[in-house]
Protein backbone atom coordinates (compact mmCIF):
# COMPACT_ATOMS: atom_id res chain seq x y z
CA UNK A 1 0.00 0.00 0.00
CA UNK A 2 2.74 2.66 0.88
CA UNK A 3 4.46 1.68 -2.60
CA UNK A 4 0.85 2.20 -4.38
CA UNK A 5 0.84 5.53 -2.42
CA UNK A 6 4.12 6.83 -3.51
CA UNK A 7 3.54 5.72 -6.96
CA UNK A 8 0.57 7.75 -6.99
CA UNK A 9 2.39 11.08 -5.33
CA UNK A 10 5.09 10.55 -7.96
CA UNK A 11 2.62 10.58 -10.89
CA UNK A 12 0.52 13.27 -9.85
CA UNK A 13 3.55 15.18 -9.71
CA UNK A 14 4.80 14.04 -13.08
CA UNK A 15 1.12 14.93 -14.34
CA UNK A 16 1.39 18.62 -12.64
CA UNK A 17 4.66 18.55 -14.13
CA UNK A 18 3.49 18.40 -17.82
CA UNK A 19 0.70 20.32 -16.97
CA UNK A 20 2.54 23.27 -15.85
CA UNK A 21 4.53 23.01 -19.24
CA UNK A 22 1.25 24.25 -21.27
CA UNK A 23 0.97 27.69 -22.20
CA UNK A 24 -2.26 27.74 -24.62
CA UNK A 25 -4.62 24.31 -25.87
CA UNK A 26 -5.71 25.31 -29.43
CA UNK A 27 -8.57 22.33 -30.47
CA UNK A 28 -6.29 19.86 -28.38
CA UNK A 29 -2.77 20.82 -29.96
CA UNK A 30 -0.41 22.22 -27.17
CA UNK A 31 1.45 25.43 -27.14
CA UNK A 32 4.16 25.16 -24.34
CA UNK A 33 5.70 28.28 -22.04
CA UNK A 34 8.67 27.30 -24.03
CA UNK A 35 6.83 27.82 -27.54
CA UNK A 36 5.81 31.09 -26.33
CA UNK A 37 8.95 32.07 -24.75
CA UNK A 38 10.57 31.54 -28.02
CA UNK A 39 8.64 33.41 -29.76
CA UNK A 40 8.93 36.48 -27.68
CA UNK A 41 12.81 36.48 -28.56
CA UNK A 42 12.19 35.99 -32.22
CA UNK A 43 9.83 38.36 -32.75
CA UNK A 44 10.44 40.88 -29.90
CA UNK A 45 7.16 40.95 -28.19
CA UNK A 46 5.34 40.34 -24.90
CA UNK A 47 3.99 37.28 -24.19
CA UNK A 48 -0.07 38.14 -25.23
CA UNK A 49 1.34 39.20 -28.47
CA UNK A 50 3.42 35.70 -28.68
CA UNK A 51 0.54 33.96 -27.80
CA UNK A 52 -1.67 35.40 -30.64
CA UNK A 53 0.92 34.61 -33.33
CA UNK A 54 1.55 31.03 -32.26
CA UNK A 55 -2.42 30.64 -31.93
CA UNK A 56 -2.81 32.15 -35.17
CA UNK A 57 0.08 29.41 -36.23
CA UNK A 58 -2.05 26.57 -34.90
CA UNK A 59 -5.07 27.47 -36.06
CA UNK A 60 -3.44 27.54 -39.98
CA UNK A 61 -2.20 24.08 -39.02
CA UNK A 62 -5.42 23.13 -38.49
CA UNK A 63 -7.05 24.57 -41.27
CA UNK A 64 -4.06 22.93 -43.40
CA UNK A 65 -4.94 19.73 -42.03
CA UNK A 66 -8.80 19.55 -42.50
CA UNK A 67 -8.08 21.54 -46.35
CA UNK A 68 -5.97 18.59 -46.67
CA UNK A 69 -3.74 20.89 -48.24
CA UNK A 70 0.04 19.58 -49.19
CA UNK A 71 3.21 20.46 -50.95
CA UNK A 72 5.21 18.29 -53.03
CA UNK A 73 8.98 18.09 -53.08
CA UNK A 74 9.03 19.06 -56.41
CA UNK A 75 7.57 22.76 -55.41
CA UNK A 76 9.68 22.91 -52.70
CA UNK A 77 12.81 22.88 -54.81
CA UNK A 78 11.33 24.85 -57.57
CA UNK A 79 10.80 27.70 -54.80
CA UNK A 80 14.50 27.49 -53.26
CA UNK A 81 15.68 27.45 -56.94
CA UNK A 82 13.86 30.65 -57.80
CA UNK A 83 14.45 32.47 -54.65
CA UNK A 84 17.96 31.46 -55.08
CA UNK A 85 18.07 32.74 -58.77
CA UNK A 86 16.47 35.76 -57.80
CA UNK A 87 20.18 36.65 -55.73
CA UNK A 88 22.20 35.65 -58.56
CA UNK A 89 22.94 32.15 -56.68
CA UNK A 90 23.06 28.37 -57.19
CA UNK A 91 21.40 26.12 -55.31
CA UNK A 92 24.27 24.65 -53.52
CA UNK A 93 25.64 28.70 -52.81
CA UNK A 94 22.30 29.20 -51.61
CA UNK A 95 21.99 26.01 -49.24
CA UNK A 96 25.57 28.00 -47.88
CA UNK A 97 24.36 31.41 -47.76
CA UNK A 98 21.88 30.35 -45.78
CA UNK A 99 23.59 28.06 -43.52
CA UNK A 100 26.29 30.90 -42.65
CA UNK A 101 23.50 33.31 -42.33
CA UNK A 102 21.05 31.56 -40.04
CA UNK A 103 22.63 28.37 -39.08
CA UNK A 104 19.99 26.73 -41.17
CA UNK A 105 20.67 23.21 -42.45
CA UNK A 106 19.41 22.20 -46.09
CA UNK A 107 16.80 19.89 -44.56
CA UNK A 108 16.00 22.56 -41.86
CA UNK A 109 15.06 25.52 -44.83
CA UNK A 110 13.03 23.40 -47.26
CA UNK A 111 10.91 22.25 -43.85
CA UNK A 112 10.77 26.31 -43.56
CA UNK A 113 10.10 26.54 -47.60
CA UNK A 114 7.30 23.92 -46.89
CA UNK A 115 5.74 25.70 -44.19
CA UNK A 116 5.61 28.87 -46.59
CA UNK A 117 4.19 27.60 -49.68
CA UNK A 118 1.37 25.38 -47.48
CA UNK A 119 0.90 28.77 -45.53
CA UNK A 120 0.46 30.35 -49.24
CA UNK A 121 -1.63 27.40 -50.61
CA UNK A 122 -3.77 27.96 -47.39
CA UNK A 123 -4.40 32.00 -47.90
CA UNK A 124 -5.24 31.69 -51.83
CA UNK A 125 -8.05 29.01 -50.66
CA UNK A 126 -9.71 31.20 -48.36
CA UNK A 127 -8.97 34.50 -50.24
CA UNK A 128 -9.68 34.23 -53.75
CA UNK A 129 -13.30 34.43 -54.35
CA UNK A 130 -13.62 37.32 -52.20
CA UNK A 131 -10.61 39.43 -54.20
CA UNK A 132 -11.36 41.96 -57.23
CA UNK A 133 -8.69 42.95 -59.10
CA UNK A 134 -8.72 47.27 -58.41
CA UNK A 135 -10.28 49.34 -61.08
CA UNK A 136 -8.26 52.57 -62.48
CA UNK A 137 -10.21 55.09 -60.43
CA UNK A 138 -8.93 52.81 -57.13
CA UNK A 139 -5.55 52.87 -58.49
CA UNK A 140 -5.46 56.49 -59.16
CA UNK A 141 -6.83 57.20 -55.61
CA UNK A 142 -4.01 54.94 -53.74
CA UNK A 143 -1.45 57.19 -55.74
CA UNK A 144 -2.54 60.55 -55.06
CA UNK A 145 -2.90 59.27 -50.88
CA UNK A 146 0.28 57.42 -50.82
CA UNK A 147 2.91 59.35 -52.92
CA UNK A 148 5.02 59.56 -50.08
CA UNK A 149 5.20 55.84 -50.37
CA UNK A 150 6.81 55.78 -53.88
CA UNK A 151 9.99 57.55 -53.10
CA UNK A 152 12.23 55.01 -55.01
CA UNK A 153 13.25 55.12 -58.33
CA UNK A 154 11.48 53.23 -61.01
CA UNK A 155 14.63 51.74 -62.84
CA UNK A 156 18.43 52.14 -62.58
CA UNK A 157 20.77 52.27 -65.79
CA UNK A 158 23.32 50.09 -65.26
CA UNK A 159 26.20 48.40 -67.49
CA UNK A 160 26.80 45.11 -65.96
CA UNK A 161 30.75 43.73 -65.66
CA UNK A 162 30.97 39.48 -65.54
CA UNK A 163 33.99 37.90 -65.39
CA UNK A 164 34.76 34.20 -63.97
CA UNK A 165 38.15 35.55 -62.26
CA UNK A 166 36.53 37.97 -59.19
CA UNK A 167 40.60 39.40 -58.78
CA UNK A 168 40.59 40.35 -62.08
CA UNK A 169 36.41 41.99 -61.80
CA UNK A 170 38.16 43.98 -59.07
CA UNK A 171 40.99 45.24 -61.07
CA UNK A 172 37.72 47.19 -63.24
CA UNK A 173 36.41 48.41 -59.98
CA UNK A 174 39.82 49.95 -59.49
CA UNK A 175 40.61 51.29 -62.11
CA UNK A 176 37.54 51.64 -64.89
CA UNK A 177 39.73 52.31 -68.03
CA UNK A 178 41.37 48.90 -66.72
CA UNK A 179 40.56 45.94 -69.54
CA UNK A 180 40.50 42.43 -69.62
CA UNK A 181 39.04 40.16 -72.90
CA UNK A 182 38.19 37.79 -69.42
CA UNK A 183 35.66 40.64 -68.71
CA UNK A 184 32.57 40.99 -70.41
CA UNK A 185 29.78 43.85 -70.15
CA UNK A 186 26.04 44.53 -71.03
CA UNK A 187 24.25 47.73 -70.96
CA UNK A 188 20.69 47.53 -69.65
CA UNK A 189 17.84 49.44 -67.91
CA UNK A 190 16.50 47.54 -64.75
CA UNK A 191 12.87 48.12 -63.84
CA UNK A 192 12.60 48.62 -59.79
CA UNK A 193 9.60 46.25 -59.76
CA UNK A 194 11.04 43.50 -62.08
CA UNK A 195 14.18 42.96 -59.88
CA UNK A 196 14.83 41.43 -56.63
CA UNK A 197 14.53 43.55 -53.36
CA UNK A 198 18.21 42.39 -52.40
CA UNK A 199 19.41 44.14 -56.22
CA UNK A 200 17.13 46.89 -55.74
CA UNK A 201 18.93 47.55 -52.27
CA UNK A 202 22.24 47.06 -53.20
CA UNK A 203 21.64 49.90 -56.34
CA UNK A 204 19.86 52.33 -54.40
CA UNK A 205 23.15 52.38 -51.80
CA UNK A 206 25.40 53.04 -54.86
CA UNK A 207 26.76 56.15 -55.77
CA UNK A 208 25.56 57.57 -58.88
CA UNK A 209 28.66 56.69 -61.66
CA UNK A 210 30.55 54.10 -59.63
CA UNK A 211 30.88 50.63 -59.21
CA UNK A 212 28.39 47.97 -56.82
CA UNK A 213 30.10 45.37 -54.74
CA UNK A 214 30.91 42.44 -56.24
CA UNK A 215 28.00 39.77 -56.22
CA UNK A 216 27.97 36.11 -57.44
CA UNK A 217 26.15 35.86 -60.80
CA UNK A 218 24.80 32.49 -60.19
CA UNK A 219 26.64 30.56 -63.11
CA UNK A 220 29.56 30.30 -61.74
CA UNK A 221 31.35 33.67 -62.06
CA UNK A 222 31.09 36.82 -60.96
CA UNK A 223 29.39 40.69 -61.44
CA UNK A 224 29.49 43.98 -60.67
CA UNK A 225 26.69 46.95 -61.97
CA UNK A 226 27.96 50.60 -62.95
CA UNK A 227 25.47 52.76 -61.93
CA UNK A 228 24.69 55.20 -65.08
CA UNK A 229 21.30 56.57 -64.75
CA UNK A 230 18.33 56.76 -61.84
CA UNK A 231 14.99 57.39 -63.58
CA UNK A 232 12.96 58.59 -60.37
CA UNK A 233 8.97 57.26 -59.56
CA UNK A 234 7.75 60.66 -59.45
CA UNK A 235 9.45 61.36 -62.89
CA UNK A 236 7.84 57.85 -64.16
CA UNK A 237 4.71 58.76 -62.72
CA UNK A 238 1.69 56.48 -61.67
CA UNK A 239 3.29 54.20 -64.93
CA UNK A 240 6.07 53.48 -63.64
CA UNK A 241 4.53 52.18 -60.20
CA UNK A 242 1.22 50.67 -61.63
CA UNK A 243 1.82 47.18 -61.24
CA UNK A 244 3.51 47.83 -57.58
CA UNK A 245 0.13 49.70 -56.59
CA UNK A 246 -2.11 47.26 -57.70
CA UNK A 247 -0.27 44.60 -55.77
CA UNK A 248 -0.16 46.81 -53.09
CA UNK A 249 -3.99 47.20 -52.83
CA UNK A 250 -4.32 43.33 -53.38
CA UNK A 251 -2.47 42.40 -50.76
CA UNK A 252 -4.26 44.66 -48.70
CA UNK A 253 -7.45 42.98 -49.58
CA UNK A 254 -5.88 39.94 -48.82
CA UNK A 255 -4.61 40.37 -45.10
CA UNK A 256 -8.11 41.85 -44.56
CA UNK A 257 -10.02 39.06 -45.71
CA UNK A 258 -7.17 36.42 -43.99
CA UNK A 259 -7.75 38.94 -40.78
CA UNK A 260 -11.67 38.71 -40.90
CA UNK A 261 -11.61 34.49 -41.21
CA UNK A 262 -8.91 33.70 -38.54
CA UNK A 263 -11.15 35.94 -35.83
CA UNK A 264 -14.65 33.91 -36.41
CA UNK A 265 -12.00 30.91 -36.92
CA UNK A 266 -10.67 31.73 -32.98
CA UNK A 267 -13.83 33.14 -31.90
CA UNK A 268 -15.51 29.52 -33.07
CA UNK A 269 -12.59 27.35 -31.68
CA UNK A 270 -12.02 25.99 -28.43
CA UNK A 271 -8.87 27.95 -27.48
CA UNK A 272 -7.96 27.53 -23.72
CA UNK A 273 -5.48 30.04 -22.53
CA UNK A 274 -3.96 28.04 -19.17
CA UNK A 275 -1.32 30.89 -17.92
CA UNK A 276 1.37 33.17 -20.07
CA UNK A 277 5.16 33.30 -19.11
Amino acid sequence: MYKIFLTLIFASLLNAEIIDGVSVVVKEKAITLFDVKQEMALSNVDAKKASDILIRKALEEIEIQEKKLSVSSEEVYEDIKATAARNNLGVSEFYEAVRNANGLSSTELKEKVEEKLLSQKLYAAISYSAMNPPSESEVQEYYDLHQADFTHPSSFGVMIYTSKDQARLQEKIDNPMFYSPDITSMEQALPYEKISPELAALLEKTKLNSFTQIVPDGKGAFMSFYLKSVVSAKEGGIESVKNQIMNKIMEDQREQVLGDYFLRLRQNTDINIIRLP
